[in-house]
């Protein structure tokens, strides 16, 4: 047996490849019936360790695959191509409050994986294993250039696929927590955008420490991507996440000089003061902290924040005036936004203002706030810094593991295609149009 079990061989493919890519792995040379364990292990930037594993039963070849065989048991469970990566947790005694986000878009995320004997939960790193493989996950493709941006009071990153152009260009901004997020601009040009991670609500984009990020701040950074050279000046889109959700519709309804082609928003909300400053809406939140509520854990929960939404229409953009598709992703449990009353709310609005053919929700059960990139290890709460009030927090995020797992991974491919759908192939002068 010993003899067999050193031949095993472990593979995986592709062992390079998108972060958004599925691979396969299969184990070879075992005993017909013989109980394996698949393990994965990733060293986060900040130095942290994340697992998963998995249970499985070899078929009469002595083989596992893992993208047809049924895991028995472990951080997931039944045939999932992709559970040895989006089940992963931090290993035992890890630090608490840990999300895994890749800081150094330039480095892969390296996963190791190895299949031992038996059916173990525990111990991995103390049990000789029966053979082992290591995966490259990217979120910068081949010939993907990355540009530090830094014009006037814009900061960011500017992500440039391969070739010449021109390309369609997305300018992405994330959430309340401010800073620079890079990884899913370099995913978005390795699928053929100009993509710029938005920096914000950071010392480096004020003028002076007392003064916030306004309207003007968003304008600029949207008029230097459209016009940058490789970019096509009427083919720009806008891309939010939670607050970044709330800039993007606001600059798409209010300002003069933003005219996006589509609007993405991932778990975001219209309830904001209308024409106001990006400054007012955090006031307008500040307003309601009253609400916040805590879970058993002392978890934070702001759901209600926005609560109930408001009739008054100066409180809320008026989407019925928006000129673009606009695709509006939304988990049902999320617990940091009222992402689902909002999209019922704008849904009414735009049907009344008969602009509703323009809109798209994807709606989620058991999907929480943080929609990411697909195979991203789900994180039902973590630790926060609050970008206006720099105070850290753990916030209870919500979602269900293998529920929000799947909705990250449906909604990246459906929001490819809005993409693509309203970037490309409705441009006569774009490649692949039809």
């Amino acid at each position: 047996m010993s003899g067999n079990n050193l031949a095993a061989m472990l593979s995986v493919h592709p062992c390079r490849g998108l972060v958004d890519e599925k691979f396969q792995v299969v184990v070879q040379n075992l005993f017909q019936g013989q109980d394996v364990t698949l393990h994965t292990l990733m060293r986060s930037d900040d130095n942290d360790f994340w697992e998963a594993y998995g249970h499985y039963v070899c078929d009469d070849d002595g083989t596992v695959k893992v993208a047809e065989h049924a895991c028995v048991g472990g951080s997931y469970q039944g045939i999932e191509p992709m559970g040895l990566l989006w089940s992963m947790k931090p290993v035992p005694g890890s630090r608490t409050g840990l999300r895994l986000r890749k800081k150094d878009v330039s480095t892969p995320m390296v996963v190791n994986i190895s299949v031992y004997c038996g059916h173990i939960s525990q111990g991995f790193g103390e049990t000789m294993a029966l053979a082992c493989a290591v995966a490259e996950r990217w979120y910068m493709a081949p010939g993907v250039r990355r540009v530090d941006v830094t014009e006037g009071r814009v900061r960011g990153t500017l992500f440039l696929p391969p070739g010449p152009g021109p390309f369609p260009g997305i300018l992405d901004m994330w959430g309340g927590g401010g800073g620079l997020v890079e990884y899913r601009s370099a995913l978005l040009a390795s699928h053929g955008y100009v993509s710029m991670a938005l920096e914000y609500m950071t010392p480096k984009t004020m003028l002076d420490p007392s003064e916030e990020v306004g309207n003007q701040y968003f304008e600029a950074a949207f008029t230097m991507l459209k016009e940058h050279p490789q970019v096509c000046s009427d083919w720009v889109a806008m891309f939010g996440l939670s607050f970044g959700a709330a800039v993007a519709l606001g600059m798409a309804v209010y300002s003069p000089s933003i005219q996006p082609r589509c609007v993405v928003c991932v778990s975001g909300s219209h309830v904001q003061p209308v024409r106001g400053s990006i400054t007012d809406v955090f006031k307008e939140i500040e307003k309601n902290v009253h609400k916040t509520r805590y879970d058993e854990e002392n978890r934070v929960i702001w759901r209600d924040l926005l609560l109930p939404i408001p009739s008054d229409p100066v409180k809320k953009v008026e989407v019925g005036q928006l000129q673009c598709p606009l695709l509006l992703i939304v988990g049902e449990d999320d617990q940091n936004w009222p992402t689902t009353e909002s999209a019922k709310d704008m849904e009414k609005l735009m049907e009344e203002a008969g602009n509703g053919h323009l809109l798209t929700i994807l709606s989620y059960p058991g999907t929480g706030h943080l929609i990411e990139p697909p195979y991203t290890p789900h994180v039902r709460s973590s630790n926060f810094m609050s970008g206006q009030l720099r105070q850290k927090v753990v916030v209870l995020w919500g979602g269900e593991v293998r529920a929000h797992s799947s909705a990250q991974e449906d909604s990246w491919h459906r929001t490819l295609a809005f993409l693509q759908q309203n970037m490309y192939d409705t441009d006569p002068k774009r490649p692949g149009s039809q």
